[in-house]
């Protein structure tokens, strides 16, 4: 029994090695705080242990722990202490050298979460679609809408500083 133990706590630590960085960042593209993000991190693997569903591949077990992530994140903005206006402390881990590249994470963190999420799932985690659609529980065309008026409003706001 102690071997078997300890073969899941091995197989957890190898999920948690590979995801926990993804995971994280989404995290803070809906949460905007560095304690709040690792909390919703720790929160889903607790949830893998808890669960321990059986995944066909290791792009199914991805998209569950995105899902249980961003569900979780949503759970926390919707309760009543916390104010939904994104904090952009702790963020140092996704911004880059290039001041550009680091305006437009800017940017895109202060999106509204709805459009925040589909787009950091789009540009940055690189999924398709569909696979946002099937991780957010969301239609296809949905998606297709707020990646639309996500850029819309990236736009505007980008336009707005060229002006300045």
């Amino acid at each position: 029994m102690q071997r078997s133990m300890s073969q899941t706590g091995d197989h957890i630590m190898s999920i948690y090695e590979t995801y926990a960085d993804t995971l994280f960042r989404i995290a803070m593209v809906h949460l905007g705080r560095r304690e709040d993000a690792e909390e919703a991190t720790q929160d889903t693997f607790i949830k893998l242990m808890e669960k321990a569903p059986a995944f066909n591949d290791a792009e199914h077990q991805k998209a569950w722990l995105i899902r249980v992530i961003t569900n979780h994140c949503k759970s926390l903005l919707r309760r009543g202490w916390r104010k939904r206006e994104v904090k952009l402390e702790g963020v140092e881990s996704m911004l880059t050298d290039d001041p550009e590249d680091q305006a437009l994470i800017e940017l895109v963190l202060s999106l509204p979460v709805k459009y925040r999420s589909v787009v950091h799932l789009y540009y940055y985690e690189d999924y398709a679609i569909r696979d946002i659609s099937e991780i957010l529980q969301i239609s296809e065309s949905a998606v297709k809408m707020r990646l639309q008026r996500g850029r819309q409003l990236l736009k505007l706001e980008l336009e707005e500083e060229e002006q300045l």
